[in-house]
C-alpha cells in the first residue's frame, strides 16, 4: 500500500534529482534511470509520476521558474523605490539559490533544448516575459517608457550572459562580480538619461 502524502514528495526528489543530473553531465542526456537512482525510486516510480522524460524535464523547468517568480515577488514586495524594484529584481536571478552550479547548468541545458522544444521554448518565454515585466516596474517610474525597454533588454542580455559565461568556468559562481556589472550599466544609462534632459 502506497505511503499517504508521498507523492509530492517523490515528484520534488526526482524534480531535485534531474537538476543535480544535468549539472554534473551539463545537458539533457540524462536517462529516467539515472534520475531515479539519484531521488531514491525505481525507474518505474518515475515514469508514474512524470511519464516520458520530456515530461519530466517540462516539470523541472517549471519548478525552477516557480522558485524564481516566488523569490522575485518576495523581493519586490519588499522594495522601497524604483531603483530599488530594478535592483531587487537583479538580486534574487544571482542570490545563493538561484546561481548555483547546477541550477545555472539547467538552465544552459534547457535554453539549448528548446531550439527544439516548443513546451521548453513557451516555457523560456514565460520567463522572459516575467523577467522584462519586473524590470519594468522600477524602470518606467524613472525613464521614459521606450528608453526603459531598452534598458530592461540590456539588463535581461547582462543576466542571461552572466548565466552563460558561469556555465562555461570553473569553480564557484561570483554573484556579487556580476549583480556589481549589471548594476554599473543600470547606473550609467540612469546619468546619461538625466544628462540627456
Amino acid at each position: 500500500m502506497p505511503k499517504v502524502g508521498m507523492e509530492p514528495l517523490r515528484r520534488r526528489a526526482l524534480i531535485d534529482a534531474t537538476i543535480s543530473a544535468i549539472g554534473e553531465r551539463g545537458s539533457l542526456d540524462v536517462t529516467m534511470s539515472e534520475i531515479a537512482g539519484r531521488a531514491g525510486v525505481s525507474p518505474a516510480l518515475a515514469h508514474h509520476y512524470f511519464g516520458a522524460k520530456d515530461e519530466l524535464l517540462q516539470a523541472t523547468m517549471r519548478h525552477l521558474l516557480s522558485e524564481l517568480g516566488a523569490d522575485a515577488r518576495a523581493a519586490l514586495h519588499d522594495a522601497t523605490g524604483p531603483f530599488e524594484r530594478v535592483r531587487a529584481v537583479i538580486a534574487v536571478n544571482f542570490s545563493d539559490k538561484q546561481f548555483q552550479a547546477e541550477t545555472i547548468a539547467a538552465w544552459l541545458a534547457f535554453y539549448v533544448e528548446a531550439q527544439r522544444s516548443p513546451a521548453l521554448r513557451r516555457l523560456l518565454r514565460i520567463y522572459a516575459v516575467r523577467l522584462h515585466s519586473n524590470l519594468m516596474s522600477g524602470l518606467v517610474r524613472v525613464m521614459a517608457r521606450g528608453e526603459a525597454e531598452r534598458v530592461a533588454e540590456g539588463i535581461a542580455a547582462l543576466i542571461d550572459g552572466f548565466y552563460i559565461r558561469r556555465a562555461l568556468k570553473d569553480g564557484a559562481p561570483n554573484a556579487a562580480s556580476a549583480i556589481s556589472v549589471i548594476e554599473d550599466y543600470l547606473e550609467t544609462k540612469l546619468l546619461q538619461q538625466k544628462a540627456d534632459q
